[in-house]
């Protein structure tokens, strides 16, 4: 089952400027957002979880610093925290996402060659996309300095219950508003919740929805850990992780769209037509939503056209109805470079600057297929899934070693 548990959390102290010192997580800051961050107020989680210069050390100390001067202060006891984002998704309808911060389990990859049958396992925690070669030599070295989770990993729960059993309110610890989305922490220490929260989400998988790289990061420290102490017990055993109900009412979700830099585009286009028969397309603020209603894609390409991409009758019925397998059915014999870009505005900028031969518009990935994937023991496609709003770093840290006192 997955094991997930409170514990004693790290928070900046009563009274402090929560707007100065929080950010966004590090892999949406871009180098000039990380400066503006450092600079708000010396005592950002910036300097810590994304260090001047990969200085590890300095990160280290800082941290530990904080904790001695009472900049950062520590729980008493093991607790939940209770995390809500209540924001306008692009549809304008209002949503509440509520959750809680605690520590998951670190568990080996359940979907390699000898993975159990999906229909025959217990609850487990599983991944949920195929991941893209990633450096993690930063965030590894950065946990082994500090021996600190600081910025959280998202899972989404298959249990029911959860929203309701955390729909009472904890003694909240803070508050701020950021890209008009309201972030609220509440803590709770009561221990019958706490083992009612626990109960619900062991009693069932807990997908990784986003931050698949830390959790991947995580299992590398445990096994360093491990391999130190001779122990299967420490606290590296788990890692910080927000936990939520995979219900429709909470989740807003965005397509990760893709463009193509090095193919011809004639190449493009040949391989789209195995699949696709392509028709003119306008442009407008509608569009992302027509392809949902229309169950279609959009092909930008570089002289500014856009076309419909219309999937030929028959062509995908053995395929995961999954934009991005689509996609890699039709232009899977291409060798091309695939990166990947969130937001229409953004997509028409990128295409604008020359740089892509193409670039293609996909629709968000239902809950339903979201959970059926995890159901089935499958994984979608790189880059399938972007959550919004991102979690905060800084609301709670984990200490993966007892509190240091120098």
């Amino acid at each position: 089952m997955p094991d997930f548990r409170p514990f004693p959390a790290l928070r900046y102290a009563p009274g402090t400027d929560l707007d100065q010192v929080l950010a966004p997580p590090y892999d949406v800051l871009s180098p000039a957002d990380v400066e503006e961050y450092r600079e708000r107020h010396p005592h950002n989680i910036t300097h810590v979880d994304v260090p001047e210069d990969q200085d590890y050390a300095y990160a280290s100390k800082k941290l530990w610093t904080w904790v001695r001067e009472g900049v950062l202060t520590a729980d008493q006891d093991d607790t939940f925290s209770i995390y809500r984002m209540a924001f306008t998704d692009d549809t304008g309808a209002s949503r509440e996402i509520a959750g809680v911060l605690g520590s998951l389990e670190v568990v080996d990859d359940p979907l390699g060659d000898h993975a159990p049958d999906p229909q025959n396992r217990p609850p487990w925690v599983l991944p949920h996309e195929q991941t893209t070669p990633k450096a993690a030599t930063d965030r590894l070295e950065l946990m082994k300095a500090t021996a600190t989770n600081s910025s959280p990993v998202w899972g989404l729960s298959l249990a029911t219950g959860l929203t309701a059993a955390i729909s009472e309110p904890g003694k909240v610890m803070g508050q701020v508003v950021v890209d008009q989305a309201t972030h609220t922490i509440e803590r709770v220490t009561d221990p019958e919740r706490i083992a009612q929260i626990r109960a619900i989400v062991e009693s069932d998988d807990v997908l990784i929805a986003d931050g698949h790289h830390r959790y991947s990061v995580s299992r590398q420290y445990r096994d360093l850990v491990r391999a130190k102490t001779k122990r299967l017990n420490t606290r590296a055993e788990r890692t910080l992780t927000f936990v939520n109900e995979l219900v429709e009412d909470q989740l807003s979700i965005q397509a990760i769209h893709r463009l193509y830099s090095s193919a011809q585009e004639s190449d493009l286009r040949t391989s789209l037509e195995t699949c696709f028969d392509l028709k003119d397309a306008e442009l407008s603020s509608t569009t992302l939503a027509d392809m949902v209603t229309l169950g279609r894609l959009v092909v930008l390409w570089s002289d500014g056209t856009a076309q419909w991409l219309c999937p030929k009758p028959g062509v995908f019925d053995q395929v995961r109805s999954l934009d991005g397998l689509w996609l890699e059915t039709a232009l899977g014999n291409l060798d091309d470079e695939v990166s990947y870009q969130h937001g229409f505005e953004k997509m028409v900028q990128a295409m604008a600057t020359g740089t892509y031969s193409a670039g293609v518009l996909i629709r968000p990935t239902s809950l339903n297929e979201i959970r059926r994937t995890a159901r089935e023991g499958l994984l979608m496609p790189p880059k399938s899934t972007f959550f919004t709003p991102k979690l905060l770093t800084g609301w709670v840290l984990r200490a993966t070693e007892p509190l240091r006192s120098s």
